[in-house]
């Protein structure tokens, strides 16, 4: 496996919101990509793109490439590209291909899979991403990489094409339990920053003076910084992260606290608050629209 002259077939499965730019990302770099998705439309923006082809199955996949990209909804989604009945990855790898898991996965479910592809030879690291759209396009994703270090170390020029820095955070599934409890703190730090707002709002402050503050002050986090100005203060609530998938990682970091018996304080009432927000805005919602169920 060389990242040299000629640089080894990379899979792309999952041409979403993230994973369009990313492949674009991979394909700019000189790595011959094989692109899938179970939507075809998905497919279109890349087929003009040099270096990339539409691969018409996983099998045709697996079978011409040494590393494969999953970039998809969940673990279930994830299992059944590997090991689904029918049309599935795993039986058609070849032996020392490396899988990469950059979707927004269950550690628990990720450390199950990877034994399980050890045992046809292929080897698995999951290397979740933060950094939303903007950042897979200008390629300065933040990765969380877990896995053992010696495969890691295989596929890290492939991953610093998508990302500005790779940091390794422990054995397999540590990259998704990282993702997960990152977003559970980014939550948090969203809707205490909403709230800020909404309150001084009411009170008659403006919310650029309200933001201001924030932000040369101790309550300036991500969201003061990147969300509040860009997405909620002018209602245009486009940050491209979907209110769904932020609840899904909420209830990830929960799940994983609960699993290891910690108690999260603040856990519970958060992944109520982002759940109610699911129910009454639509899973489908920017996650930057969680200020509108202050305003209701």
């Amino acid at each position: 496996m060389s990242a040299g002259a000629a640089k080894y077939a990379v899979g792309f499965i999952g041409i979403g919101k993230m994973g369009l730019p990313m492949a674009k990302r991979v394909a700019g770099h000189g790595y011959p990509v094989h692109a899938y998705d179970t939507a075809a439309a998905a497919l279109q923006p890349l087929t003009a793109v040099s270096g990339v082809q539409a691969a018409k199955s996983l099998a045709e996949l697996a079978r011409a490439c040494e590393v494969v990209i999953l970039m998809l909804p969940d673990s279930k989604v994830v299992k059944k590209a590997l090991f689904g009945e029918g049309d599935a990855l795993a039986a058609h790898l070849k032996k020392g291909a490396v899988v990469i898991d950059m979707s927004s996965s269950n550690p628990s479910a990720t450390r199950e899979l990877g034994p399980r592809l050890k045992q046809a030879g292929v080897d698995l690291i999951d290397a979740p991403v933060s950094g939303g759209v903007k950042r897979a396009i200008d390629g300065s994703l933040a990765i969380m990489a877990g896995g053992e270090p010696a495969v890691i170390a295989r596929v890290k020029p492939l991953l610093l094409t998508m990302g500005k820095e790779v940091i390794e955070t422990g054995m397999l599934g540590s990259g998704h339990a990282m993702k997960a409890l990152n977003n559970y703190v980014s939550a948090a730090g969203l809707l205490a920053a909403c709230e800020a707002l909404k309150v001084g709002a009411d009170f008659g402050i403006a919310p650029d003076k309200i933001v201001a503050v924030l932000n040369v002050s101790s309550g300036k986090n991500n969201s003061t910084e990147n969300k509040l100005m860009q997405f909620i203060v002018p209602g245009s609530y486009n940050s491209g992260f979907s209110l769904g998938l932020m609840k899904k990682d909420i209830n990830i970091a929960t799940d994983l606290a609960h699993s290891l018996g910690a108690d999260t304080l603040l856990g519970e009432v958060l992944l109520k608050s982002w759940a109610d927000a699911e129910a009454k805005l639509s899973g489908a919602a920017d996650h930057t629209e969680i200020y509108r169920m202050l305003e209701k």
